[in-house]
């Protein structure tokens, strides 16, 4: 069986309650509204999130940043992944977090971080799927008294036209995920 999902960049404050109930229900670390506005007001081309066909509510959300990094790298950061527990195993989050890195891209970015529970064995499992090494193992990072990995994800410069902007424009995505694709879990 197959279903149709709608992924859209984020537009205006009016989609902030439903990134909130999302991220609250599905995240264990409490984030105030100043730390979504932080993140989407600044960067909303960075923020994505994906809809079921005919749901006006939010089955999956990203939210994050991209600036220069000690004056080096240009580092795009994963602040928060969510998707909802009846979603996962479908492709929602992996396909979140490429869109993201594809909006890094045009900016030149060279490198993404993110950090997650020690613990959270599927987000560890879909990040590295995607290219993302554990490179420090950080403890008690979180409120909860967790250990955190931070994981990073080295981007080569893009070669010729193929970008996010080429391949997406800018209307609305939407695709046909497979039940039986690979695992996921909100993470952060």
């Amino acid at each position: 069986m197959s279903s149709v999902i709608e992924y859209r960049q984020y537009v205006g404050e009016a989609e902030l309650p439903s990134i909130m109930a999302l991220v609250q229900n599905e995240l264990s670390e409490p984030y105030v509204i100043y730390t979504y506005r932080y993140f989407l007001h600044q960067w909303p081309h960075l923020s994505f999130l994906a809809y079921a066909e005919g749901s006006s509510e939010p089955i999956g959300v990203i939210v994050c940043k991209q600036s220069m990094h000690r004056h080096i790298a240009n580092r795009g950061y994963i602040a928060m992944l969510s998707v909802r527990k009846g979603w996962r195993k479908r492709g929602v989050a992996k396909t979140l977090v490429r869109n993201s890195i594809d909006a890094m891209k045009v900016h030149g970015v060279e490198e993404v971080v993110l950090e997650t529970e020690f613990d959270n064995f599927a987000a560890l499992s879909l990040y590295e799927s995607l290219g993302f090494i554990r490179e420090k193992r950080l403890y008690r990072f979180y409120l909860n008294g967790k250990d955190a990995f931070r994981l990073v994800l080295s981007v080569p410069p893009e070669n010729g036209a193929a970008s996010y902007a080429a391949r997406y424009g800018p209307s609305a995505m939407a695709l046909a995920y497979d039940s039986d694709d690979e695992d996921e879990a909100s993470s952060r």
